[in-house]
């Protein structure tokens, strides 16, 4: 353990916010990320190439392990600049909380995910703030970044955090500011996105504003923890009420027997009252699927119901079946029987261009498919292996012409940028296209069935 930092005498809240707010400047204050994640490590490396010492707690001892070893494991990060941080000691990581007292600031960003009822799961929000009140101590910075219902930060952290006698404002600081990463998007870089900021007090907002403003150009405080947690949720169900909008658009498009991508394509050209959003074969990540959730579960506490949310829920929950329904009616044009047809699924990451597989659609369309008595095999280029729910494959390593000759039916449900869609279409019987990704494919069109 590294040497834990002078006492100071510095008593009243004032003088314990302005001696950590001088560390913050001149980049002395050690700054700990509680995990190490999609969001926590690149946050860790941010912090870290800024030029704070930074130390990741992360329960998983392997991920502990690869990162200490400078071993990259999120796409998002450059695999050089962690190796050059981690060998310099700017970026160490530990699976337990014995490092806290040393910590001048600590940022949580574990999961919130919902449970199978779409209720919210706090659980790691609990653990990590219980493991930290076990070491707080006067003078600390705790922000909470994790995406969550209004109040959390106020109703379930505060209290844990001040059983012990410490008084938030007073002994120690805490507030909320939601991470804004967009994986596999290179148009914005992390500096360039207006970053969030509150606090349980005016201290508070003081120090997690000076804090981010050490590595993004601007700020945005908003008056409460509550608030900018409400902002948030309120980013990710606008997503996805506006994905349901489009998706059922699709639905209705198929009845017409038109072309939805074209009506979009048209549609969007409009320069003002309107913004893109195109259908897919389901809404995966980690966001936008699971927020409007807390959203609703915090609507209900108050006897409101969210109806407009709880549709566009349905709506995107229901696009995997739609698939299916579209898939087994190319078969049976193609007169293949469901229980004897083999289909291919291209991408099973929930994104183009990443390897990030949480809540894919392709999870419910595989099972949905195999339910049928389908054979099913898969090749993505960024996911060797698909291990999620029940679906378990293992990839099919190379496209080639026999692969493609030998189904049935090729389903596009992630349109990677290294996938040459035009081949495909040359060497498949039938391709059902959910994402467009044939859109400038010229020949053969008519083995092309769209979303």
């Amino acid at each position: 353990m590294s040497k834990p930092l002078p006492k100071t005498k510095a008593r009243t809240p004032e003088q314990l916010s302005r001696q950590l707010l001088e560390r913050i400047h001149d980049r002395s204050a050690v700054v700990g990320i509680v995990g190490l994640g999609y969001v926590g490590l690149p946050f860790a490396v941010d912090k870290a190439r800024a030029g704070f010492r930074v130390i990741g707690i992360e329960k998983d001892a392997r991920r502990c392990a690869s990162l200490n070893r400078g071993e990259n494991y999120v796409p998002t990060v450059k695999d050089i600049e962690l190796r050059e941080l981690t060998n310099k000691g700017r970026l160490t990581a530990y699976p337990d909380y014995s490092y806290v007292p040393d910590i001048d600031i600590l940022v949580i960003t574990v999961p919130t995910p919902i449970t199978r009822g779409l209720t919210p799961d706090l659980q790691d929000i609990k653990d990590a703030t219980g493991e930290i009140a076990k070491f707080l101590r006067p003078g600390q910075l705790i922000c909470l970044e994790s995406t969550t219902f209004p109040g959390t930060t106020a109703e379930l952290v505060r209290p844990i955090l001040e059983a012990g006698g410490l008084r938030a404002e007073r002994d120690f600081f805490l507030g909320y500011s939601p991470e804004r990463l967009d994986p596999g998007n290179r148009d914005y870089e992390p500096r360039s996105i207006p970053r969030v900021v509150s606090g349980v007090g005016d201290l508070s907002l003081e120090l997690i504003s000076t804090f981010h403003a050490q590595t993004v150009d601007t700020l945005v405080p908003v008056s409460s923890t509550q608030a900018a947690e409400l902002v948030k949720l309120f980013e990710n169900t606008f997503r996805a009420v506006n994905l349901a909008l489009v998706n059922e658009f699709a639905r209705l498009c198929d009845r017409l027997d038109l072309n939805v991508w074209e009506i979009l394509d048209a549609a969007f050209t409009k320069p003002y009252g309107i913004m893109p959003f195109y259908p897919g074969p389901g809404v995966g990540g980690h966001c936008t699927p699971v927020d409007p959730h807390y959203l609703e579960w915090k609507a209900k506490e108050l006897n409101f119901y969210t109806q407009f949310i709880d549709l566009a829920g349905r709506i995107n929950r229901g696009m995997p079946a739609f698939v299916l329904q579209k898939a087994l009616r190319i078969l049976i044009h193609n007169e293949v029987l469901p229980a004897k047809a083999k289909v291919l699924v291209l991408g099973v990451a929930y994104k183009k261009d990443i390897p990030d597989c949480r809540n894919s659609p392709a999870v419910e369309v595989i099972q949905l498919l195999q339910d049928e008595g389908v054979s099913v095999k898969y090749h993505d280029p960024h996911v060797s292996d698909f291990h999620e729910g029940q679906a378990h494959l293992k990839g099919e390593p190379f496209l080639t012409p026999e692969l493609i000759k030998s189904q049935d039916l090729v389903i596009i449900v992630t349109d990677h940028s290294a996938v040459d869609y035009g081949w495909v279409v040359e060497h498949a019987k039938a391709v059902l296209d959910t994402r467009n990704a044939t859109r400038g494919v010229s020949s053969k069109i008519e083995k092309i069935h769209l979303l």
